[in-house]
């Protein structure tokens, strides 16, 4: 398997990883293992026991759950570089949600029992690790308001945009390897409205569509439509 070392330039592009105390990153390099998965395979299931904390640094990861009925609901597409599965480090409580791997994918697991001792030497770097979860708890909050209170196209806009800037993890990106359906699904849209709004931004020569990905031309324009 490949050396996790490889992958700290990619790391370092995104803002958490690259705010560490640098004998804080190189811990956790050193406790890093790293996994491969081939597209659809499961990481985890909602309720499985904590196993510890994921980098993605290659394809994708798809977040969400699937209820008995075989009915998805998709919360995020993740991709390099970003950390997930803090949560459960915190409350060691069973993990929250399904990830899947949306296409082959590589990922760092940082152990749970490993990262615990650490923790339980170094106590003070709990805080990294609560920056790590309150961005996200953040998030959550701005997206259950735009459920509430934005109409259909701007709330659209705004996944968008949020997805291009990789979740304010990392600079922006132009190409989102996103299916219409994914999108859809994330922000409980039906397909046909996801696609005509998506046509509306294409004609407007914001962002320009292919199969599985949604390239974006205009990121000023958008986040003009994002409010």
């Amino acid at each position: 398997m490949p050396d996790p070392h490889r992958y700290l330039a990619l790391l370092r592009q995104g803002h958490w990883f690259a705010a560490l105390p640098d004998e804080l990153s190189q811990a956790l390099l050193a406790m890093a293992r790293v996994q491969r998965l081939e597209a659809g395979q499961r990481l985890f299931h909602r309720g499985d026991k904590p196993c510890g904390l994921y980098a993605v640094v290659e394809g994708a990861v798809r977040v969400g759950a699937i209820s008995e009925s075989g009915k998805e609901a998709l919360l995020t597409l993740v991709e390099p570089p970003y950390w997930f599965g803090e949560i459960s480090l915190f409350d060691g409580l069973p993990r929250t949600h399904d990830a899947f791997a949306d296409s082959a994918s590589t990922l760092l697991l940082l152990p749970q029992h490993e990262l615990l001792a650490l923790l339980e030497r170094q106590p003070q770097y709990w805080r990294d690790f609560a920056l790590l979860m309150t961005h996200k708890l953040r998030l959550a909050f701005v997206a259950l308001e735009d459920m509430s209170l934005l109409p259909a196209a701007p709330r659209l806009a705004r996944r968008l945009l949020l997805m291009a800037e990789n979740y304010g993890e990392s600079e922006p990106r132009r190409v989102l390897h996103l299916a219409q359906e994914q999108l859809a699904l994330m922000l409980a849209l039906s397909r046909q409205t996801t696609n005509q709004i998506l046509k509306e931004l294409q004609a407007q020569g914001v962002v320009r569509l292919t199969y599985g990905e949604i390239e974006i031309l205009d990121l000023h324009r958008l986040r003009q439509l994002a409010g």
